[in-house]
């Protein structure tokens, strides 16, 4: 958290700070306006960042359903460069984020709060028409015309809000914005404005029902009103009546959309609501209590539930024989398929885990929760080899997952594989930024390796990295 600050107060001094903190320089000293390149390269240093500093939550299954419902929201938006990174935070408070370069965060806790898959996507689309309008462009260009501090300081602030709570994001909110606040204010508000309009059209062209924008804002000044707690997500975007009123009227003049409630929401609302369970018998009960009045995808959301709390609990039977009813209806879905092979990888079934795994790859070759679960249950099982050689496969998919690499570091050294460890802590090290000890584990495996074409490719990352350090920091 010092660490954050710290780049916080440096990077509200203006563009010249960035070189001490590690950033790369936004804007032409020539021109001052700021190119989409260098937008994406600060957004990718941006990113490093907050997976260094900010706890990450570990579920293929969730990231996967936000990266896919984000690109079908992006082909139907005004964005032009789809070369977007996302990362899914282990934090229960509603909040969302988008940075320059097309990083997407989201805080898990915004599946608790949203009621329906629109909801969920209208806070997606806000965030991706930020980002098509280059708003933080936009707001540095802004800042310089009128001598206000760099909006770098205002972007590092929305992701302390995000990361580590309100108290810090509202003081730095309240440093960066203490020379021109009304300026700055009057500007920001521009932009929502703007983000909800287009938001709304995505959310209409993509087929959701452009009133859950409305619906979302209401649902957070709800929040407002009975917590003293503000919702994170409006300590970066205000939020009052007008707003939500002119979110209305924008949807109204648009034909009417039934978009049917998404199973895959409520399935992925049901793990974050279990994650941050602190008495998961609690949850089960009021889910097998509620299940006589649901029907549909409500119902099958709950069955699910019921059965990951009892894997939780480590009720394997149990859990079988409650998920049993979902593989009979659908048993194709991914994530029904997973909690099969977790139930039968947690009691200690490897081979019937195994085979469900295997099975559903073949249909859905490099499917990143499939691939993720299978390492995991080969790593369990023993078979470090086949453990690692699916995830180095994995990782010709995914080059950039930190936690793929993590976990493809611990299993090399398991198999006695050490130079490849030192290379997956490399590539680790890479993906959150620290370039010195990516270097130093690099070395390392340099050092070990005899086979020459084995030290080309070492080196080649060695060069890889001293270039990120060359193109992104002067």
């Amino acid at each position: 958290m010092q660490a954050t600050l710290l780049i916080l107060i440096l990077l509200s001094m203006g563009s010249q700070a960035y070189g001490q903190v590690n950033l790369p320089v936004l804007g032409d000293s020539v021109s001052g306006t700021i190119s989409t390149q260098q937008e994406y390269e600060f957004g990718r240093e941006l990113l490093r960042q907050i997976r260094r500093e900010t706890p990450m939550l570990d579920d293929p299954l969730m990231m996967e359903y936000i990266i896919s419902l984000t690109y079908k929201l992006a082909v139907k938006s005004e964005l032009r460069d789809h070369r977007l990174e996302f990362v899914l935070i282990d934090n229960e408070i509603l909040n969302a984020f988008a940075a320059p370069g097309g990083i997407v965060g989201v805080n898990a806790g915004l599946f608790l709060f949203a009621e329906n898959e629109g909801q969920f996507a209208s806070v997606l689309a806000h965030e991706l028409a930020h980002i098509s309008q280059r708003h933080y462009a936009r707001s540095v260009q802004e800042a310089q015309k009128s001598a206000l501090p760099s909006v770098a300081g205002l972007l590092a602030s929305l992701i302390i809000a995000s990361t580590v709570g309100g108290d810090a994001g509202q003081a730095a909110l309240m440093t960066t914005q203490a020379v021109g606040q009304e300026n700055r204010l009057r500007y920001s508000r521009s932009n929502e404005q703007e983000a909800d309009r287009i938001g709304i059209r995505t959310l209409y062209n993509a087929g959701f029902d452009p009133n859950d924008m409305a619906g979302m804002f209401e649902q957070m000044m709800r929040m407002q009103s009975f917590s003293r707690r503000l919702p994170e997500f409006l300590s970066t975007h205000p939020l009052d009546e007008n707003r939500i009123a002119d979110s209305k009227n924008r949807s109204n003049v648009l034909p009417p959309v039934q978009h049917a409630q998404s199973i895959e929401f409520l399935l992925m609302k049901q793990r974050a609501t279990l994650h941050y369970a602190n008495n998961k018998d609690a949850v089960i009960q009021a889910l097998q209590r509620d299940l006589p009045q649901l029907n549909g995808v409500e119902k099958d959301a709950a069955i699910y539930g019921i059965a990951l709390g009892q894997l939780y609990n480590g009720q394997h039977v149990q859990a079988s024989q409650t998920l049993d009813s979902l593989l009979k209806k659908d048993s194709t879905r991914i994530t029904y398929v997973m909690l099969e092979a977790d139930i039968a990888r947690e009691a200690g079934n490897f081979p019937k885990a195994l085979g469900i795994l295997e099975k559903n790859l073949r249909i859905n070759p490099d499917n990143h929760p499939l691939s993720m679960s299978y390492a995991k249950t080969l790593n369990v099982n023993g078979r470090y080899g086949d453990a690692a050689a699916a995830l180095e496969k994995q990782s010709l998919v995914r080059p950039n997952d930190p936690e793929l690499w993590y976990q493809l570091a611990e299993i090399q050294g398991k198999a006695g594989n050490i130079s490849k460890l030192h290379q997956a802590r490399g590539e680790f090290y890479i993906t959150i930024g620290d370039f010195t000890r990516a270097r130093n584990q690099f070395n390392l495996a340099l050092n070990m390796e005899n086979d020459r074409l084995l030290k080309a490719r070492i080196q080649q990352r060695l060069d890889y990295i001293r270039n990120l350090q060359n193109r992104y920091y002067r």
